[in-house]
């Protein structure tokens, strides 16, 4: 049977001590630390976030209860993740100790007093074992998910149990059995103390320290604005001399990173506008010496703006395959230039005919009226401009354009034919099948002439 000794000793066990501190500040469980590897730390509200190799977390600016934040991305390579997470494990049990722990234990002591109860009052040996091992396994698991809290409680719980267990086992004729139903796994060997929420003045030297540490101008920047501000702001909780001292330090690097932001600028522009005449010339060693300029030009800025002059050398970079490729294709035009040439010698007269059609084209096109002879002056064209073109073997790069010409002037011979039909019929739905096929063959000319210019002569840069 379930010993009397064991359920008063776990039942002395459960009781909990009156504690009349008061539950912390919001702020005091929000704030957490992001420790560098340089020894340092950083204040931040809430818990960290690390996407791929950056750690991104709002720092507090100020001591209010809800202060302003303002957002810091660092290189994750910049953290001290070990020191890091035990310190926010440490926070998180701290906050959770001077919350929550006493009910959550106050609410496990109500469960264990149930099942002495119900030890109590179960005549079956099967039953009562199996009650006291259902206990047990909940004891046992409770300090692992509550941040160890009682831990020494809840393991002189156990070990009365486990005499209980062995009692009735033994009660049972069981002569071999194994009390090691679950294990408490050992709290961490290094606790990392927990620092006090930052002054005024602390939290101030918190911006200008996450200045430091970021690797972006911009959000440098944005950092040594923020703390001009809050200095401007918070000037009556500060130190005078120390306000007036800091401020001046922090504009005057403020200033600085603008004047570095200027000259990057202007190197950019300079760069970018000598990339796009080097590049609509297809002049290459011109682009090979640009990136060579940018890397003396960017030593010589202090090699200040990794970031922008990453950007630059890309897009220089890709001014470079852009001559190549246009080299390329002007070497191609090179060796192609005779027959190109002979084409465009020979496609001249048909696509000169065809300008000649653009008139009488454009009057059906707006039912303006056709007379009998500028219909047969389209007959008498399009049948010439065919015959000429028949004669003509496009080169390979022309052969869709050359094409597209002979469908214009097809579509305007069938204008006209169209346009005759509904002359004769009186028909105006055919005199607007007429109109369909003029300004067809007006659009489908003109996209040829284009295509063929542009195709025959020297390639640029799209």
């Amino acid at each position: 049977m379930f010993n009397r000794t064991a359920t008063a000793a776990i039942a002395a066990a459960l009781i909990i001590p009156i504690r009349a501190a008061g539950a912390p500040a919001l702020d005091d469980a929000t704030l957490l630390r992001v420790f560098l590897t340089d020894g340092t730390s950083l204040v931040s509200f809430g818990e960290p976030a690390r996407v791929d190799d950056r750690v991104i977390f709002s720092m507090p600016t100020e001591t209010a209860p809800n202060p302003p934040l303002h957002l810091v991305n660092l290189p994750a390579a910049r953290v001290d993740w070990d020191r890091t997470n035990r310190y926010a494990a440490n926070a998180r049990m701290t906050h959770y100790v001077q919350t929550q722990a006493e009910n959550d234990y106050a609410a496990l002591s109500n469960q264990v007093a149930t099942t002495l109860n119900d030890i109590a009052r179960t005549p079956d040996p099967a039953q009562r074992l199996a009650i006291v091992e259902r206990a047990r396994r909940t004891l046992a698991e409770w300090p692992e998910t509550h941040y160890g809290y009682r831990r020494a409680e809840v393991q002189q719980m156990l070990s009365l149990l486990d005499e209980a267990i062995a009692d009735l086992r033994a009660a049972r004729g069981a002569s071999r059995f194994d009390l090691t139903l679950a294990a408490f796994a050992d709290p961490p060997a290094i606790v990392e103390p927990l620092l006090p929420p930052p002054t005024p003045r602390e939290a101030i030297e918190q911006v200008l320290a996450a200045a430091r540490a970021v690797d972006t101008a911009a959000e440098r920047t944005s950092l040594l604005a923020t703390a001009v501000a809050t200095i401007d702001r918070e000037r009556e909780a500060l130190p005078a001399e120390w306000a007036a001292a800091t401020r001046a330090d922090a504009a005057d690097a403020m200033r600085a990173e603008l004047r570095v932001d200027r000259s990057y600028q202007l190197l950019t522009a300079s760069v970018i506008a000598s990339a796009n005449r080097h590049a609509r010339a297809a002049n290459v060693p011109g682009l090979v010496r640009l990136l060579l300029s940018v890397q003396r030009r960017d030593a010589a800025l202090g090699v200040s703006r990794p970031e922008a002059v990453t950007a630059l050398v890309a897009a220089v970079e890709a001014k470079l395959d852009a001559a190549r490729q246009l080299q390329l294709e002007r070497d191609r035009w090179a060796l192609r230039a005779p027959e190109l040439h002979r084409y465009r010698a020979a496609i001249g007269a048909p696509m000169d005919l065809f300008t000649e059609l653009a008139p009488p084209l454009e009057n059906i096109k707006s039912l303006a009226g056709s007379a009998p002879t500028a219909l047969a002056f389209i007959d008498r064209r399009v049948a010439r401009i065919l015959e000429l073109i028949a004669a003509i073997t496009p080169p390979q790069e022309v052969a869709a354009a050359h094409a597209l010409l002979i469908s214009a002037v097809q579509l305007a011979g069938h204008s006209a034919e169209i346009r005759r039909e509904a002359v004769l019929a009186g028909d105006m739905t055919r005199a607007w099948d007429a109109s369909s096929a003029a300004a067809g063959a007006l659009m489908l000319g003109a996209k040829a002439r284009a295509d063929i210019q542009s195709l025959i002569r020297l390639p640029q840069l799209r």
